[in-house]
This record gives structure tokens, sequence and C-alpha cells, in this order.
């Protein structure tokens, strides 16, 4: 999923708000009050929050805006959760694999050996101008391009300039209370090789920490630690890495019969290896309750109206009529070409994209070499309403392929299919989410009384439906936009105050399993994300 940086400019579009932009400096945009006081009669009721311990991936690392950075661990999930924890038992001190780092590493954009790049943040590179804020990752040098027109975006100012490759842990391994390692399917939990360098599923996040490298696994690790109540959230990425990589297959989801014995063989091993902790278990969020997925509109192209006459003349006409000649003949059906006709109009118009579940017409544009400059349309043809169009095709639409003013990506020239999310997709990955959590949720009711359920799936659904919620004194909104957005500037995850929100779904779970009385931690206590900077 990497994609070259000189590519993340291309991002201002995406952003659903209208800026009208100040001078911003760099301090913190809000100052934020500390979590109030533990009411009196707050009780653990039958858990003992002794020793905390979390195991999950990046959302219990305390992972947002891209990458694991000081600031994001600080208010994990399970760092807020262990804050409310001391109320009614928990000690004052909860251990994280500290990364050491203001700005963190991004996995996804970083280049080894080429270039480091960090934590993502909004950055408006003209001030009060005319383009948008964007998310552009810290240590981004600037860039300059040419088509379709010429842009000229700065480097990233101070603090926002540079970025660290992660080291090993200098701490005590052994006093560790957060498992949670970014990017990992389940089965990465439960076997050493996470932490080998020579496997391919090797993730140095987990390596840096692991108490054995290539020896040790997260399960073990987490199992070692001997806590008294655990959070367990497991199984995003099985699911999720697939959507966000827009069903390609370079991360495919884990097939069920394989989850299912995974989950319910790491949810056996620990409550057979500890007997006495308790715990909670978060559930899969469907995917398409992320703003990754539905911030960008299938029809975001806007053109004007000479535009759009010169792109019909161009390459609708002679793509359409191509296209009744092959219904014509039998090759494609009237449903599919009616289908894959072009239209373009003044205003907002639909992405151009390649489907690879359309016909491939290559033979017979090829047989003709008057149709072989369709070739590139091969299974051609705009959005619907039906489709997702993910945060990464920010990082095509509107480029020129191949250096091409008149091969505009989304525009006159199609996305690569794994830049769309079709119906079909979208169901697929949405039933095989359900599957897990059938399979989660019969792993809770298995066990024996001693774990609760968090139903993330259902809470953020209806955060969604909802468009948003207040407590505190503060409005939050399922979208990444400040002041009021309770997710991160990478779309996907939660920023510290929507980590605070997901950890009040948790703390409800645990209240009404265990009997306790929990006081919620406070949306006012944490901060969301930050209004843009400027050079």
């Amino acid at each position: 999923m990497k994609k070259s940086i000189y590519h993340i400019l291309l991002f201002a579009f995406l952003f659903a708000w209208s800026c009208k932009q100040e001078v911003i400096d760099l301090q913190p945009v809000e100052v934020v009050p500390p979590e109030p006081d533990c009411p009196a009669g707050a009780s653990k009721g039958s858990a003992d929050f002794t020793k905390f311990v979390a195991i999950g991936n990046s959302y219990v690392a305390g992972f947002q805006a891209g990458a694991l950075f000081d600031e994001g661990q600080a208010n994990s999930l399970p760092k807020i959760l262990s804050v409310k924890f001391q109320c009614v038992g928990g000690p004052a001190t909860f251990n994280q694999p500290d990364i050491n780092s203001a700005n963190g590493y991004n996995l996804q954009l970083s280049i080894p050996g080429v270039i480091t790049l960090g934590r993502l943040v909004l950055f408006d590179p003209d001030g009060p101008g005319a383009r948008t804020p964007l998310p552009t990752p810290a240590g981004f040098p600037g860039s300059s391009v040419t088509c379709p027109s010429a842009v000229t975006t700065p480097a990233l100012p101070s603090p926002y300039n540079t970025a660290n490759i992660p080291t090993a842990f200098s701490g005590d391994k052994s006093k560790l209370n957060n498992f949670g390692v970014p990017l990992i399917y389940l089965g990465q939990a439960l076997t050493p090789d996470t932490g080998n360098p020579t496997k391919p599923i090797y993730n140095p996040l987990y390596a840096r920490f692991a108490s054995s490298p290539g020896v040790s696994t997260i399960m073990g690790d987490a199992l070692g630690a001997a806590g008294s109540f655990y959070l367990i959230w497991l199984g995003l990425d099985d699911v999720l890495l697939y959507a966000v990589s827009g069903a390609d297959g370079s991360y495919p989801m884990t097939d069920i019969s394989a989850f299912s014995a995974q989950y319910n063989g790491l949810i056996g091993t620990m409550l057979g290896t500890n007997t006495v902790f308790k715990g909670v278990v978060g559930n899969i969020p469907n995917f398409i309750d992320l703003p990754y997925f539905y911030t960008v509109p299938w029809n975001t192209i806007t053109l004007d109206a000479a535009t759009a006459a010169t792109l019909t003349t161009n390459l609708a006409n002679g793509y359409n009529a191509f296209l009744d000649g092959m219904a014509l003949g039998g090759y494609i059906t009237a449903a599919e070409r009616d289908q894959r006709k072009l239209t373009y109009k003044a205003g907002n118009n639909p992405v151009l994209l390649t489907d690879e579940a359309l016909t491939d017409l290559t033979p017979y544009m090829n047989a003709n070499p008057a149709t072989q400059p369709l070739i590139p349309y091969a299974r051609a043809r705009q959005a619907n309403s039906t489709d997702l169009v993910p945060l990464a095709a920010g990082s095509v639409l509107g480029t020129c392929y191949g250096g091409s003013p008149s091969a505009v990506l989304g525009v006159s020239f199609p996305v690569a299919d794994k830049y769309i999310l079709t119906a079909a997709e979208t169901t697929a990955i949405l039933t095989r989410t359900a599957t897990f959590n059938a399979t989660i949720s019969t792993a809770v009711s298995g066990s024996g009384g001693r774990l609760a359920l968090a139903d993330v799936n259902l809470a953020y659904h209806n955060f969604v439906l909802a468009k948003g919620m207040s407590a505190n004194g503060v409005f939050i909104s399922p979208s990444f936009a400040p002041p009021t957005g309770a997710f991160s500037e990478d779309g996907l995850h939660p920023n510290s105050r929507g980590y605070t929100f997901t950890a009040n779904l948790f703390i409800d779970a645990i209240n009404a399993k265990f009997g306790a009385t929990i006081p919620p931690a406070s949306l006012a206590g944490h901060s969301s994300t930050g209004l843009p900077v400027n050079p």
C-alpha cells in the first residue's frame, strides 16, 4: 500500500468542509482540562483492576494520524481506561512501550532508505489563500508538480518537520501493560514470526518490545504480564486492511475457518492459562462507518461546461459507440453496455474507474488499430452511488497518467480497481465482518461470565447515523474535520477525543457485566484533531 509521497498533496480536494483560514500558529489549539476527580461510591463490582493488561492492534496501541507517536500513546484507549480504573482500585501506573518520538513513523508513506515520514497533520500550504488544508505527513520535504497544472507545496514547518524510524524499546519489558501492535492480523498475535525480521509477517513495532524477538508471541507476552483484568481487541485488520487496499488482494481478508480457530484458540488459551482474570472484549466496527470510506463522494469530479464538452467529443462518443458495437455483436449484454457508457456534464461527475468484474474488452479493442487507443478502457466505467471512493484515491485522482495532461486519472483515464470499492466488494467485507463478530460474541458467551463484550460495531454505526453526540459540554462528529471530528487525520483511527468516546463504550460494557460503577472518561479532557498549520 506504499504510495509515492509526492502525490500526497493531492489529498486537498478530499475535504468535505469549506475552510476560510485565519493565520494559525503551531501552539495547541485548545486547553484541555484534566479528568474530573473520582466520584464517591465508584465501585469495581466483581472485577479486579489490580493489574490491567491490554492486547490488540492499532486501536489499542494508540495509533492515530497514520503513525504511532508520543501524544497518541499518551491518549491510547487502554491508557484512558487505566486512568478511570484508578477510581476503583487500579494502580496509578500503566506502562506502555514508549515510542519516544513526537511525530512517529508512518509505515505506509515512508520509503526505507529514501524518506522517513511521520504522523499526518492538516497542512494549509498557502494560509488564507485558495488552497484547502490536506493531511500531510510530518517530515514532508515539499514538492512541485507540473501536470495537469503547476503546483508547488512547501515543506512542513517545525515542529512537524521530523520523523523517526522506531528504535528498540529501552524500558523494562517485564513491566509492560500495553501489548497493542499496529497493523497485525489476528494470527500475528499467535506466532513468533511476527517478531522475526526474516519472515514476511514481521512487524517491527512488535519486535521493538517483544520479550524475545522471533521466539515470543504477542499473546504470550500479554499472558506473561499476569493481569487481573484484560482488554482484548483483535481482528480489526483481518477485514480492514483488505478494505483499505481497495480489495485488490494485497491484504487479503482472513479465512472464516482460520479466524474462528485462531480467535477461539486465543481466548481459550488465555482463559485456561490465567484462570483468575476477567476482561472486556471489543468486536469489529463496520469499515463503512469510518470516514476513510465516506469522506470522498463517488461524483467528486467537478468540470466546467467546456471541459465536459471536450471529454464528450474526444472520449465518451467513441467509447460509447464501441460499446454499442460490442452489445450488438453479443460480446457484452445491453445491461453491461449501459453500465459502462460515459457521460460528462458541467458540475459534479462520477469518478472514472476500472472494474475488474466487467468483461475484458482488450482482445476486441486490440483487433483494430482504430480502437487500440481504447485499450486502457477495457474494463472502464464511471462510479455510481453504490461505489465507495477511499481516501487513498486522493493520491491519484486528478494526477496525470504517464505525464499526459489529456490522461487525468479519474477524469479522462480510469483509476485502478484498488482505488474503488464496488457494491459487491463492500457486501463481501461486511458479510465477513458480521461472521467474525459472531465468532467473537460466541467466544465471550462461552467464557463462563469472565468476559464482557463492548459492541463497538453497533456504537460506531449509531454514532454515524446520529451524525455526532454531545457529552461534557463537547460535541463530536464522525469525521476528521476540526474542531468536532472524533477521527484523526488518517480517517481510520480515532483521535484522542475519539479514543475517549471509544473507552466509554468499554466502560459501559464492564459496568453492565460486572456490576461496577466506573465513571466515564471526559470528552473535554482529551483533545481533538488540531486546526491546520501554515508554512
